[in-house]
């Protein structure tokens, strides 16, 4: 059985002087999720936003919010970001020292629980976790900045996770984030992506209609 397509566009790039309009936009446009990235300027290069904008977002809809951590040390963050209404947490494997506590940390708390690796991460290195987690987030782009391309070298990455996660009978989700677009969505939903994070996509322009758009397109996949 395949897995629900999800869309779980990114606020990264909507426009913060209206930012519960945007979101609501989005829901009513059919997005399930709502991405939250956060970055600590050390992890990655740019800093991003934390949990009282967490707490905003999670005051102006009850969809489910999908905290992406691209920080070190996350373990010191997930309790207060589950307190703030994160319905699912994601932490890179490149960040932890002990994945298998981190990841029975995160799911204690009643949340699920997500592994991302980056593009030049070897795919075999988050296999062994699959039944550890409710999702694996594949980095389609370099983490950091909004608004890049689409990396054809991990399409191949997808469909090896997506077969592995078949072979061992489990459901996890997996899910894209980075150069998501009409162009580059039927290339990851072929390979095995049901759960599609969009940024510049969903919220350059009208987030309504372009989240009915790629709704309607993970619907006739």
């Amino acid at each position: 059985m395949k897995n629900q397509c999800i869309l779980s566009p990114s606020i990264l790039a909507a426009d913060f002087a209206c930012l519960g309009e945007e979101v609501r936009a989005a829901v009513r446009g059919g997005a399930e999720y709502i991405h939250f990235d956060v970055m600590d300027g050390a992890y990655v290069p740019s800093i991003s936003f934390g949990m009282p904008v967490l707490k905003s977002v999670r005051s102006v809809t009850d969809r489910k919010l999908d905290v992406h951590l691209m920080i070190m040390e996350p373990e010191r963050y997930i309790e207060e970001f589950v307190r703030c209404g994160a319905d699912l947490i994601t932490v890179h494997l490149e960040t932890l020292q002990d994945p298998e506590r981190t990841f029975r940390m995160i799911r204690s708390l009643g949340v699920k629980a997500g592994v991302a690796i980056n593009p030049e991460t070897s795919v075999h290195t988050v296999i062994p976790y699959l039944s550890m987690v409710d999702m694996v987030l594949i980095m389609t782009v370099r983490p950091g900045f909004g608004g890049q391309k689409y990396l054809d070298s991990c399409t191949e990455k997808i469909r090896i996770v997506r077969d592995a996660i078949t072979q061992k009978g489990l459901s996890t989700d997996v899910e894209v984030d980075g150069g998501i677009n009409d162009d580059t969505l039927p290339i990851v939903l072929e390979a095995g992506a049901n759960v599609i994070v969009m940024g510049s996509s969903v919220f350059r322009g009208d987030a309504y209609e372009n989240a009915k758009h790629f709704m309607e397109m993970l619907k006739n996949r």
